[in-house]
């Protein structure tokens, strides 16, 4: 349970909240790179409550500005891009991809005026499918080293989804392994004794359906801080001997890393982008190592949450067809058969769950319990950053240094271990195992 006061400075991200503060210090995904290409239009682009426009020039360098000319104000998202700028249609206002004005035609010749106007503009970087901007006052920290980015651009797949509710109750769900064996229930688990995950048991380095294990039983929670945020170890009977260890990791300040469907070759990183306090993007970049995920993804290893452009789910403007204002579809009568009525697509499950709790959770009236320790643990950890940023100190996870921008133990997935297993050295031979080996 929060204060109301808590609550606030976690959920509003506009320009001025404290919240905000913390999360513009961080690159964050504001566009698919698929959505402006060399020679499209300029995108109109609404994060963290500001009205920005995304643009490539002729060359091919992104730009990301404010939106309204300072001119009179025009939209420059309707502007033409041309003469190594983008130029507002009102009066002819031309800028560059750093926000210099170049040209002012109505002005008298030889005035000067347009050297004293720049608009507003942010550093961008295009990575693993993704424009990120970094938002926040300064020099821009070093961007990320995280796997999803160094590896070929055929092996990361990146996505988004449009949620209508705040970040930081989607982003939660990503870190509470209790819901999975209630909201993600599959027919075989109805009707038998939850020994089988359906559809998932191709999911991560464990072949559920062949082990002892349990996927849908309570899990025995740790946590442990680590540079990047938070790893969550969830620990289940593995059968004789064994126990079946799943990690997951909380990253500073909206992005967590999930076991995915490319099993112990990859894993799924999600960013949750507000676009205001009330909505946000979902931006998901699902890795595999060992090939190119575009032919992978077409096959029956990969679950249809990793195919946002399916017509049968989504519409042409990422967002799901079954939504809050239809209920999300749901059909009672197929009970038998499903748990939420909603059909199998986990995205809509999650959705159901995260966008019905309202446009941010009042979470003075929820009472958490022991699976929920991860989001307890995440939320203190996001307030003393907030006081970090107060304080004039770089929150956990800015990285300034080369020497420290090393994220290769930020790995996600599951696996059978012996009983006793040190979780920290189990994940170290993860990562070795993977070829990412750690000093």
């Amino acid at each position: 349970m929060l204060t109301k006061e808590q609550n606030d400075l976690l959920t509003q991200t506009g320009p001025g909240t404290p919240g905000g503060a913390l999360l513009r210090r961080y690159w964050q995904p504001v566009a698919l790179a698929s959505e402006i290409p060399l020679g499209g239009d300029p995108l109109p682009i609404d994060i963290l409550s500001e009205a920005l426009v995304l643009f490539r020039d002729e060359d091919g360098r992104l730009g990301l500005l404010g939106r309204h000319c300072p001119h009179r104000g025009a939209d420059l998202s309707y502007g033409r891009v041309e003469d190594g700028g983008l130029r507002c249609l009102y009066h002819g206002w031309l800028f560059d991809v750093g926000g210099k004005c170049l040209e002012q035609p109505a002005e008298p010749k030889g005035s000067t005026f347009k050297d004293k106007i720049c608009q507003k503009s942010y550093p961008v970087v295009e990575r693993g499918g993704a424009v990120f901007a970094y938002m926040g006052p300064g020099e821009p920290p070093l961007f990320p080293a995280y796997d999803f980015f160094a590896y070929p651009p055929e092996h990361v797949f990146a996505r988004k989804l449009f949620k209508e509710c705040n970040y930081l109750q989607a982003n939660e769900g990503n870190y509470d392994p209790a819901h999975v064996g209630f909201l993600h229930r599959s027919s075989q688990m109805l009707n038998r004794s939850g020994l089988v995950f359906g559809d998932m048991r191709k999911f991560g380095r464990v072949d559920i359906s062949d082990a002892a294990v349990d996927p849908f039983s309570v899990p025995a929670l740790k946590v442990e801080d680590a540079p990047f945020g938070m790893r969550i170890f969830q620990v289940r009977d593995g059968g004789p001997d064994k126990t079946y260890l799943r990690v997951t990791t909380f990253g500073m300040p909206n992005f967590s890393v999930i076991a995915g469907p490319q099993g112990g070759d990859g894993h799924v990183g999600i960013w949750h982008v507000p676009i205001n306090d009330h909505v946000h993007w979902r931006f998901g970049f699902t890795l595999r190592r060992d090939a190119p995920i575009a032919q992978a993804r077409e096959t029956d290893e990969f679950a249809p949450s990793i195919r946002p452009r399916d017509p049968q789910y989504f519409d042409g403007e990422f967002h799901h067809r079954q939504q809050l204002r239809n209920r999300y579809l749901q059909d009672r009568s197929t009970f038998a058969d499903s748990y939420t009525g909603m059909g199998s697509h986990f995205s809509v499950h999650d959705a159901f769950a995260t966008e019905s709790q309202g446009s941010i959770q009042d979470r003075t009236q929820e009472h958490l319990g022991r699976t929920d320790l991860a989001i307890g643990a995440a939320r203190r950890m996001m307030l003393r950053a907030i006081a970090d940023v107060q304080e004039g100190r770089d929150p956990v996870g800015v990285v300034r240094s080369p020497a420290d921008n090393d994220f290769r133990d930020m790995i996600s997935f599951d696996v059978l271990v012996e009983n006793g297993s040190d979780y920290a050295e189990v994940v170290r031979a993860v990562a070795d195992e993977t070829g990412r080996t750690l000093a």
